[in-house]
């Protein structure tokens, strides 16, 4: 329902765009110039038609921010913003299967249902995750009954057409400001290169289900390794690439690009699952409890999560429990927790599975 009205609005608003764009076009022609209306003066027209003989009372002052933003909308020419809203509404109203997105996502469930077929009754982007309607565990990201809970999903489930758009808005502006930080950073000295062989040794390759993410480190971009369009590049490059942590391991370069850590992006990258509707994504989020990132972390999942659902897709998260967040401790490169830790995430594992 929420999709409809908003593509609903979105059509009304582009075409009333294309009505405000003819009218400023016959106002040029007749002026031999270029003529637009302003939201000033629609506005201004539009008060007049409801409120005939009767002067408009003066409105009180606005903050300097609002004001200045206030400012620009009527100053801007009415087709344009008309049509830019129009747009985002249809955007956000956009069904969960269509696009270029939703084709990729298709053929990564097939060629996941055709690997896991027959093994331990997994199929498809289900492998490995845990099915919808499973009882959740006491780090799940399930809310409990109540008002409040309901409160809670529905305001949810209004936001979750939205989010890829915020998503989508902020990512050049973070890519900016991500690939200044990087270049600012001190080049990290640590090799990764043992990593590799380990790697090599399990012949894992990009069929297309698997994918990696890393950050350019010019560009401050993501690039997510064995996704349609992505740089060629090994599986233990990939690897390699997505742990090299800014500041404590070497960059890793391939074909003549710096990449680092994928975190750098988003500490689960979850938004670039390509997940369709049905599919099941079950995300593990280590970041979670690690202060003073945690809230952080959290915050990213949840909007990340929320695109995933305008797709149609279910999805569930999975953060340490109290005992496993005890055992990591605050340094996640600390080695000698490393055999604690997998047992802890090992028992949590088992206590939600049932």
């Amino acid at each position: 329902m929420l999709r409809f009205l908003s593509r609903f609005v979105g059509y009304w608003l582009v075409a009333a765009a294309l009505v405000a764009a003819v009218i400023d076009g016959a106002k040029s022609i007749a002026a031999s110039a270029f003529v637009t209306t302003t939201m000033a003066e629609t506005w201004a027209t539009l008060s007049a038609l409801g409120t005939p003989g009767e002067a408009a009372a003066p409105a009180a002052p606005l903050p300097w921010p609002l004001d200045l933003a206030l400012a620009w909308l009527l100053a801007a020419p009415t087709a344009g913003i008309l049509a830019l809203l129009g747009f985002l509404f249809l955007a956000a109203g956009r069904k969960p299967d269509s696009g270029a997105e939703a084709r990729v996502a298709k053929r990564w469930g097939a060629a996941a249902e055709g690997a896991t077929n027959g093994v331990g009754g997994a199929t498809g982007a289900t492998a490995g995750g845990t099915p919808a309607g499973t009882t959740p565990g006491p780090a799940g990201d399930d809310p409990p009954d109540g008002r409040l809970a309901t409160l809670g999903r529905l305001g949810l489930t209004a936001a979750a057409p939205f989010a890829p758009l915020a998503l989508a808005a902020g990512a050049p502006g973070g890519a900016l400001a991500r690939a200044a930080a990087l270049a600012a950073a001190p080049r990290g000295k640590r090799s990764l290169k043992g990593l590799a062989s380990l790697v090599d040794e399990t012949g894992a390759t990009f069929d297309g289900r698997l994918r990696i993410a890393a950050v350019d480190r010019r560009s401050g971009k993501r690039v997510m390794f064995g996704a349609p369009g992505a740089p060629p590049a090994s599986v233990a490059q990939a690897v390699l690439a997505s742990c090299a942590i800014p500041a404590v391991f070497q960059p890793v370069k391939i074909h003549g690009r710096e990449y680092v850590d994928g975190g750098v992006w988003s500490p689960t990258n979850l938004d670039a699952t390509p997940a369709r509707r049905g599919t099941e994504v079950l995300c593990l989020n280590p970041t979670a409890a690690l202060r003073p990132i945690s809230s952080v972390s959290n915050a990213a999942a949840l909007a990340e999560s929320l695109a995933l659902k305008a797709r149609g897709a279910r999805v569930r998260t999975i953060r340490p429990d109290g005992e496993a967040a005890e055992v990591m401790g605050q340094n996640l490169m600390d080695r000698r927790r490393t055999p604690d830790a997998l047992a802890a995430g090992y028992a949590q594992g088992r206590a939600l599975g049932g």
